[in-house]
């Protein structure tokens, strides 16, 4: 699924049941809500529960408090309106949630930007990080993702890493006095064809290199899965450098449960590690309405205690 129109298909969220204007077959496909948080942090994103609390962005972040979650992730962040951004800024404070990853620039899908070293593109990126900054005081986050690009197929890969690293590294420079975290996320090559950064091994080496707090990797796990597997293995090996992640089960991109990812497991490893960041829910929902947006909500108890 297109990163671009991902977040538009799979959504739901919000509110309790007062007041949402659910219809009585909706409340009464809602269980009782579950108050106690999740062991871990796992991030809903806008749309993932709109069937159980209606199009009002506010009235979705009351429902994901109201069944445990603890932070919201939307990659669409920079995109809105800031009156809009402050008032889902104003939203989390009330309900004591974190935001988590918003997408920092414009992704070049199909011709290279940060890889080909053209001075242009590196100064239309780091305007667009300065741009970021301000977005990210206002909601409260922490972490915004970055992808390098497409590859530059007139250069040695070599060439193009160090163009990457010198971009990422004056991009840090920018970011390190505000505090802030660009994430790398490598994307697997069956959805995303031809991107630069593809694996985890790579963006250890290119966040070893840039070698600042401010440049990090985002782990998705739906993504490592397809590209390389061996998720534990890789997350121990890059482990200093991973701030953030992601997950989705393989095949179909849906929740834990749905596929071979044995989430269960990955989740109590990450737990015993310590991990007190946030994991971006940053999938569909494999079945449609209410029920679908139950079955997330139990696929997340389910793999959140089943390490335990």
């Amino acid at each position: 699924m297109d990163r671009r129109e991902f977040v538009t298909r799979g959504g739901v969220g919000a509110a309790g049941l007062i007041g949402t204007g659910l219809t009585p077959r909706a409340a009464a496909a809602i269980a009782p809500s579950r108050t106690e948080p999740f062991s871990l942090d796992y991030a809903p994103h806008f749309g993932m529960f709109r069937e159980s609390a209606g199009d009002d962005l506010v009235a979705q972040l009351e429902f994901m408090a109201d069944q445990g979650f603890r932070s919201l992730e939307d990659n669409q962040m920079r995109q809105r309106p800031v009156e809009e951004q402050e008032r889902i800024a104003r939203t989390m404070r009330r309900l004591d949630m974190r935001m988590g990853v918003f997408v920092a620039h414009t992704i070049q899908w199909r011709e290279p930007n940060l890889a080909s070293g053209d001075l242009d593109e590196r100064a239309a990126f780091l305007a667009e990080i300065r741009d970021s900054i301000e977005v990210a005081k206002r909601v409260g986050a922490t972490w915004m993702t970055v992808v390098p690009g497409h590859v530059d197929l007139r250069q040695h890969l070599d060439y193009q890493t160090a163009h990457v690293v010198e971009t990422l590294r004056q991009a840090s420079a920018i970011l390190e006095p505000h505090g802030l975290v660009m994430v790398l996320e490598p994307l697997n090559p069956r959805d995303h064809p031809g991107l630069f950064l593809k694996g985890m091994p790579q963006a250890y080496q290119i966040c070893r290199a840039v070698d600042s707090p401010a440049c990090k990797i985002l782990d998705d796990l739906y993504h490592q899965q397809i590209t390389e597997g061996n998720l534990i293995p890789n997350m121990e090996a890059a482990w200093d450098e991973i701030a953030y992640f992601q997950v989705g089960d393989n095949p179909g991109r849906r929740e834990p449960t749905t596929g071979e990812i044995n989430y269960a497991n990955v989740f109590a490893w990450i737990r015993e590690r310590g991990f007190d960041g946030v994991i971006g829910m940053e999938h569909g929902n494999s079945r449609p309405g209410v029920e679908g947006e139950r079955a997330v909500i139990d696929a997340y108890r389910t793999v959140d205690a089943g390490g335990r």
